[in-house]
């Protein structure tokens, strides 16, 4: 069966609407109460099978906040039987097999976090908890939890069609760095010996994939759903390779080979044999516009982005480019002998599809097997709405561009307010108060290009940085109403905002941020300025700090029209690309001026696929074509240079004093050792804390030795 496989981006911008598909048969019983986790609640609804079992790592709690509820109500409502494992004992296959087979096929998610994450501190260190698990309990869960599940199914199925999904899938569809091994991984899709990757937001491709199985075509033959990456042996007759290089010179490679040949381990430049099974590509240098919808890009293969940093930051890059729905085109990887190809984005969701989607019947509450158990997630975002998706501040160290896009996706206010009243209605537990009105940003709500056609055609990773475009509509007074409206609810007492907010947005609408300190604000509110310095800020793509002085002056002078004391807690992050140890000394300095005493700091942490993550590999920056000969990235790296960027954050605490006098010492500032009040550190150590000696004073000689026992 020939494969369908075209793209007109045209027509893409009008995608089927995911509630007018033809309902499966199952869509006349009675919605679940809850989706079922075993054989007896299965007997209880009716059912001999299940159409699609999803597997995740996370506790099932069927709140629209956690994605396998999402998936799975979804669904539900087009007509299919849903079945949930939940973290399931991955030692061996019994948890697996619980529902029995499904009709359609297995969806492997690790859940809401990266696994990797969600078990290992920015230090490596396994966490003792995990929030998304019955008692904060941790452990439950497997390293790679993707990988691991899907292997278990395969063990215990064969050939049962599994896809995989979820942020951890999403953020590892390429080759990509891994922090916690120091190593380039293959595509997860490989690892994971799954069919399908379903990446970003899944409502669209799984909607479309589900049906066309059941109209009978097999998995295999569908290769034209946005959002899914796949295998393949070799690019199909009639489509346009272009080399990535074409696109964006990475600059002269040394040796200079050809980085680009088809032959694992050919450094000759010289074309395959005759009878050579690898396919012989010709590149082309520019595609016709009307032939767009049938051009694939050609990234640098697996062994070649692992054994060159230049060129991983390079197909980082082409990547990111290569993001936006409107114009983005199908990439394809090498992987030994197999191509890992991937199609563009999916098309964001309308108002009306989020919507409905945001209004299925969820019971808000986690699956009644957990009886009074406490699960830390689910009360942090109980009493939580949310009210848009995707960002477009394209921080490089955030993943949340990259799986839900730059393009935002926003409910209706009617739907919005619409849910306030089931929680008020039907949650246990609601004493009048929301706890979030938000989403990945709290403010981006309805904020969109001012063009639709400059919006489809844009390939910037940032509408904001470095300042905002002017294409950008940054009207905040939809969002403004909708707050109005929810705290006017019968039944509410107060809505809190809790996402994080985009200041730089914020200013170009005081109204906003007059109604967030007068209304939504309990006390404190938390932002993220990051960073101090322009070094680590221009590698953040994030705004100066004069943006931050000028939010801070509309929220004081609000927070005092309203009688009410109210403080913002900036957060940073430690060890950023192009961060110093000056830069930090300089942050740590601010801190202190400004009283601001961190209990908990963040380290950077080297997320798959992360434009920072392609800086801390390679050195280079990948926000610029990248060069051999190009800017260099500083990155503080080792156990020792992070610890101390963590310890400027926490120049307070006495355990971090003997560190800070070492470095104070050897940047020349021990002018900030001393007991005054200008003083960074002291010269005393308090009994118990550091590594010197109770009470000790401070001498060089002391500092000295101690390294050199290090």
């Amino acid at each position: 069966m020939p494969e369908k496989h075209t793209f007109a981006l045209g027509a893409a911008q009008a995608p089927k609407n995911l509630m007018s598909y033809k309902k499966y048969w199952a869509h006349r019983l009675t919605p679940a109460p809850v989706l079922p986790m075993s054989r007896e609640e299965m007997d209880d609804l009716g059912w001999d099978s299940c159409d699609i079992i999803l597997v995740t790592g996370d506790a099932y709690v069927d709140h629209p906040s956690f994605g396998m509820a999402v998936v799975g109500r979804f669904l539900e409502a087009q007509g299919f039987r849903v079945g949930i494992i939940a973290q399931p004992d991955w030692c061996n296959t019994d948890d697996f097999t619980a529902l029995g087979p499904p009709n359609l096929f297995f969806g492997v998610t690790a859940g809401n976090m990266d696994s990797m994450v969600n078990r290992y501190t920015s230090e490596r260190k396994v966490r003792s908890d995990d929030a998304y698990t019955p008692g904060g309990e941790g452990g439950k869960r497997p390293d790679r939890s993707v990988i691991v599940y899907s292997n278990r199914l395969r063990e215990a199925y064969g050939a049962a069609p599994i896809l995989i999904g979820g942020i951890e899938a999403s953020l590892r569809r390429i080759a990509h760095f891994d922090y916690w091994s120091e190593k380039i991984r293959r595509s997860v899709l490989l690892d994971a010996k799954a069919d399908m990757l379903v990446f970003g937001n899944a409502e669209r491709q799984i909607a479309e994939i589900a049906h066309r199985l059941v109209a009978g075509e097999a998995l295999k033959d569908i290769t034209d759903v946005r959002g899914t990456a796949f295998k393949r042996k070799q690019t199909p007759a009639g489509w346009i390779e272009i080399d990535s290089t074409h696109l964006d010179t990475p600059g002269r490679l040394n040796p200079p080979d050809d980085p680009y040949a088809m032959v694992p381990g050919n450094t000759s430049g010289e074309a395959p044999a005759p009878d050579s099974d690898v396919q012989v590509v010709r590149f082309v240098k520019e595609v016709p516009k009307q032939d767009r919808h049938r051009s694939v890009i050609r990234l640098p293969s697996f062994e070649q982005v692992r054994d060159d940093e230049f060129l991983y930051a390079h197909a980082s890059r082409v990547l990111h480019v290569e993001s936006n729905p409107g114009n983005a085109r199908a990439l394809v990887q090498q992987h030994q002998n197999t191509n890992v190809w991937i199609n563009p984005p999916p098309i964001p969701l309308s108002t009306k599809e989020m919507d409905a989607v945001y209004e299925l019947p969820y019971t808000r509450v986690p699956h009644p097997v957990y009886g009074d158990a406490h699960i830390p997630a689910y009360e942090m975002i109980r009493f939580s709405v949310a009210i848009q998706r995707g960002c477009f501040g394209g921080c490089t160290f955030c993943s949340i561009t990259e799986h839900e896009g730059r393009i935002i996706q926003s409910r209706s206010e009617a739907s919005v307010l619409r849910e306030i009243e089931e929680i008020r209605d039907r949650v246990p537990g609601f004493t009048g108060v929301i706890s979030d009105l938000g989403g990945p940003t709290a403010n981006m709500y309805r904020l969109a290009c001012k063009s639709k056609e400059i919006e489809a055609a844009c390939r910037k990773p940032s509408c904001v940085y470095p300042s905002i475009c002017p294409n950008l509509n940054p009207d905040h007074k939809p969002l403004i109403n909708l707050y109005r409206k929810a705290r006017e609810l019968p039944g509410v007492k107060k809505v809190l905002i809790a996402s994080g907010v985009r200041y730089d947005l914020a200013n170009e609408s005081p109204e906003y941020v007059e109604e967030l300190a007068k209304h939504h604000t309990g006390g404190y509110l938390k932002i993220a300025p990051e960073a101090l310095s322009e070094g680590p800020l221009s590698k953040m793509m994030k705004p100066g700090m004069g943006t931050y002085y000028r939010f801070k002056e509309l929220f004081d002078k609000y927070s005092k029209e309203a009688g009410k004391e109210q403080y913002l807690i900036p957060y940073f992050i430690a060890a950023h690309p192009g961060t110093t140890d000056e830069d930090m000394l300089e942050l740590a300095l601010w801190l202190k001026q400004n009283v601001f005493r961190a209990d908990q700091v963040q380290a950077f942490l080297p997320g798959p696929m992360a434009t920072a993550t392609a800086m801390y590999h390679s050195g280079t920056n990948p926000l610029r074509k990248v060069k051999r000969d190009g800017e260099q990235v500083y990155i503080p790296k080792g156990h020792k240079q992070r610890r101390l960027h963590k310890a400027f954050l926490r120049y307070h605490d006495a355990n971090n004093w003997p560190l800070l006098r070492e470095a104070l010492q050897r940047m020349g500032r021990a002018d900030l050792i001393g007991n005054g009040k200008k003083h960074l550190v002291p010269t005393y150590q308090p009994a118990g804390t550091g590594q010197t000696k109770a009470n000790r004073p401070f001498r060089t000689q002391h500092v000295r030795s101690h390294k050199k026992r290090r």
